[in-house]
């Protein structure tokens, strides 16, 4: 498995699609990297050459942020928000969703609790 930016990436996959393995690197970018460095997006993983993981592993860590400098980044960027009091960090900070319609259709970070009317069932009565 040829390894990038500390991370394994799968040997019988396109080599653009292998490159998104890579955390902040998506479909676009791959492409990108690849276009620059001249490799051909259409062959397998384990079919490049160490000279052609060498220069896509250069232009990665030349211009682009990513995995544990890119994340580490993000958590600052939230701590930040957190420290200041902002709409956003007070979002942050209650684990609730901070785009969108959030009264309704936030059942990733709110748990899929459904608190309607007819969810629960109600005990049957006892006779008196």
């Amino acid at each position: 498995m040829p390894r990038l930016s500390g991370v394994n990436i799968p040997d019988n996959k396109k080599i653009d699609i292998a490159l998104t393995y890579i955390y902040g690197i998506g479909p676009t970018l791959a492409k990108l990297v690849l276009k620059t460095t001249g490799v051909n997006s259409d062959r397998l993983a384990k079919d490049l050459t160490s000279d052609e993981i060498n220069k896509i592993q250069g232009v990665i860590d030349k211009n682009y942020r990513v995995e544990g400098e890119l994340r580490r980044e993000i958590l600052e960027n939230v701590k930040r928000l957190k420290e200041t009091g902002s709409w956003k960090g007070g979002r942050h900070m209650r684990k609730l969703p901070l785009h969108g319609r959030t009264r309704t259709n936030s059942r990733t970070l709110r748990g899929n609790i459904r608190k309607t009317m007819g969810s629960g069932k109600r005990p049957p009565a006892t006779p008196t």
